[in-house]
């Protein structure tokens, strides 16, 4: 064999040998979110997923958890943490940064959503339609709600508006804290992992949290009187989640390893995790009943004055938006024809 065709050989072959390194490159992703370990979205969505995406890359799609903010910062840091690399994927509320998701909140609005399931894949096609310009800087994952707002409390039994008015009571998000002001209680915005500590403390009177949360949080050793919204109506309130990616760390992923990961996430998984979330209502319900938990509904009559008393957030919402320069009643119809689109 000829020199020159020899040497063509040999780099043929070091090119192969670099090729086959590349394809079978490990990725190990750094995930960081602000519960525990044992909550819902580590516990019965992450790792269940981690596993399927290890399944199907043969072991070489490799997660690394950090809950209750290991790797630092709060949790309303969590989403630029994903976008500047802090960690490879993060799972937020984005609104706890008030003001900065403006678009995206409208699913946080009061009566919206009626449960998880019908309302992320809603949320999913909702930010890709109308809002991708809120999460600029990373990759998104998944957009999920959660199983609905309810009010929790500590010694006062509330089931009126008369009765909620001046109770200092949480709030999850900005429109959260709309929401208790539009029915008269005093609300307290903070990040979940503060809740339990402020209500033994009795800095506060209640809180508004999902079934999902209040086990991991033992919301059920200092809340005694639970009010929620009847069954087949739309929740009081929700919060809005995403799963995000540092986009350089998927574009320093092997093509055959992205196409691993493209196939499990987007509107199916955002469903998927909804449905989940959904799952968790009935053991949380179970739980505070057997700590001795008192529960009541909102009646019919009464939700219509919850209904009208906040007429004003939605208004101020589409306003707010509008100045921003969106068609703020275009969006919030789009949201309601989504949700009603997936049976929500």
């Amino acid at each position: 064999m000829k020199p020159a065709r020899i040497a063509i050989v040999v780099a043929g072959a070091f090119a192969a040998a670099a090729a086959t390194s590349a394809s079978a490159q490990d990725v190990t992703l750094r995930i960081h979110h602000f519960l525990s370990a044992k909550g819902t979205i580590q516990a019965q969505v992450l790792e269940p997923w981690c596993a399927k995406l290890g399944q199907e890359s043969g072991g070489r799609i490799k997660c690394q958890f950090y809950p209750s903010m290991q790797l630092g910062g709060t949790p309303p840091q969590l989403f630029d943490q994903a976008r500047d690399g802090v960690a490879d994927i993060i799972w937020t509320i984005p609104t706890y940064q008030a003001g900065r998701f403006s678009k995206s909140e409208v699913f946080e609005l009061p009566f919206m959503t009626m449960n998880a399931e019908t309302g992320s894949p809603a949320l999913w096609d909702y930010i890709h339609k109308n809002s991708m310009d809120e999460f600029r800087g990373v990759k998104l994952l998944a957009a999920h709600v959660h199983d609905g707002s309810l009010l929790h409390f500590s010694n006062k039994r509330v089931t009126t508006l008369e009765e909620i008015k001046s109770l200092k009571v949480r709030a999850p998000t900005r429109i959260g804290t709309k929401f208790l002001t539009a029915i008269g209680a005093a609300p307290v915005q903070m990040p979940i992992p503060q809740v339990t500590e402020a209500l033994a403390k009795s800095v506060i009177d209640g809180a508004m949290v999902p079934w999902e949360v209040a086990p991991a949080i033992k919301l059920q050793e200092v809340t005694k009187y639970h009010l929620d919204t009847a069954p087949g109506v739309p929740k009081m309130s929700n919060s809005i989640f995403v799963l995000a990616m540092n986009p350089a760390k998927y574009d320093g992923m092997p093509a055959d390893l992205k196409k691993i990961l493209d196939a499990n996430v987007g509107l199916e998984f955002s469903r998927h995790i909804g449905k989940v979330f959904d799952g968790t209502t009935v053991p949380g319900i179970k739980i505070a009943r057997d700590a001795g938990g008192v529960f009541d509904t909102v009646s019919a009559a009464e939700y219509a004055r919850w209904q009208k008393a906040c007429e004003p957030v939605v208004a101020d919402w589409i306003a707010e938006v509008g100045a921003k320069g969106a068609n703020g009643k275009a969006l919030y119809d789009d949201a309601r024809a989504l949700l009603k689109k997936y049976g929500g």
